[in-house]
């Protein structure tokens, strides 16, 4: 574990970025068109991403957010064309609704820190998007067409990415194994069900999730879906109604 950044190739033109020595096990990945470079989500901010990025391509980026939540666009201060959705716009202007301190301490929670970071310079990304995205945007690349997908439930303005041709979906927080949240007020468990029916539906060939497990199936889409059909079912899909546990992933609502 000596280098913070570990890159895995998912093909000629797609690479996972990933930060394991942090419990949060983040990944980012950039997909690489002939015009220009889409980066999903940006990481802690603890190491440079855009140095790791260089290393892959020397064509325009722009950087997307699939939540604005502090482990996901730490290293957007390197990329000036950034993306991000209407509904969390606020959370890029001081309005996050948790304090610094709060962050910086989630930030060494566990952490193999690399030597010389120092924590109480740690800010949470602040700026202005280049694009507001509400949903349903085609994302051109040159030979690669990115959608995007508003999949609110663990935030409101949660996105996911289907790249139709390849069947690739990138699911950020919203689909991994490990514990889904949606206990904070800022989620929705509504909402995050009605998310999971819209990717379950997708013909997905492969799923890339933003946190944890790369060993991750597409059908896990469809397992989440039922699971929170029977809870809301069972008139347990709201806030305060426990944590449920199906193995390779559960949900604390």
């Amino acid at each position: 574990m000596k280098d913070w950044f570990t890159i895995d190739k998912i093909d000629e033109t797609t690479y996972i970025i990933s930060e394991y020595r942090h419990p949060e096990e983040t990944h980012c990945y950039l997909l690489i068109g002939s015009e220009r470079c889409l980066l999903i989500d940006t990481g802690l901010g603890i190491c440079n991403i855009y140095e790791q990025v260089r290393k892959l391509t020397n064509k325009p980026v722009t950087a997307v957010a699939t939540h604005i939540h502090w482990d996901h666009i730490g290293g957007h201060k390197y990329f000036p064309d950034f993306y991000a959705h209407k509904a969390e716009l606020d959370w890029l202007k001081g309005k996050f609704p948790l304090t610094t301190q709060t962050i910086r301490d989630m930030v060494i929670d566990r952490c193999d820190l690399p030597e010389g970071f120092d924590v109480s310079k740690y800010e949470m990304f602040q700026g202005t998007p280049t694009k507001v995205l509400n949903g349903g945007e085609i994302i051109d690349l040159g030979n690669r067409k990115i959608e995007v997908l508003h999949t609110a439930g663990h935030s409101p303005g949660h996105l996911c990415f289907w790249e139709r041709e390849r069947g690739y979906i990138f699911t950020g927080d919203l689909i991994y194994k490990d514990t889904l949240f949606a206990y904070y007020p800022s989620t929705d468990p509504e909402a995050y069900l009605q998310s999971l029916e819209k990717i379950a539906a997708l013909p997905s060939k492969r799923l890339f999730p933003a946190h944890h497990s790369l060993d991750i199936q597409p059908e896990i889409a469809i397992r989440m879906r039922d699971a929170f059909r029977e809870l809301k079912a069972q008139d347990k899909l709201h806030h305060g109604a426990g944590t449920f546990d199906y193995g390779d992933w559960a949900v604390w609502l």
